[in-house]
């Protein structure tokens, strides 16, 4: 999963493509935890270009969004939100799938 660079990058990916965007960081145990199961949910889904967003040094985005808890996951077809995870819950691998399946 390659990390958000820069709000321009992230309008630009969010516009162009299927994309999940994930929310976390670094301090975050569940975000952590999330991170154990996510290379092989990404091998699944590989319709979606997976974006890790570092919520720290992206608050910005993070409030532009409305996301106030981490892990979170906001899917974009190209420039249109599809579907959001958003909480400061745990989530599970099968939680995770199941979401994406909805998309």
């Amino acid at each position: 999963m390659k990390n958000l660079e820069s709000m321009e990058k992230f309008e630009q990916l969010k516009n162009e493509g299927k994309h999940l965007f994930v929310f976390a960081a670094g301090y975050c145990p569940d975000c952590r935890f999330v991170e154990t199961f996510m290379p092989e949910v990404e091998v699944k889904f590989n319709d979606f270009t997976f974006v890790r967003v570092d919520r720290d040094e992206n608050i910005d985005l993070c409030q532009l969004l409305d996301v106030f808890g981490i892990p979170s996951f906001i899917a974009f077809d190209n420039g249109k939100e599809i579907g959001r995870f958003v909480s400061k819950d745990s989530k599970t691998q099968e939680e995770v799938e199941t979401f994406i399946s909805g998309l």
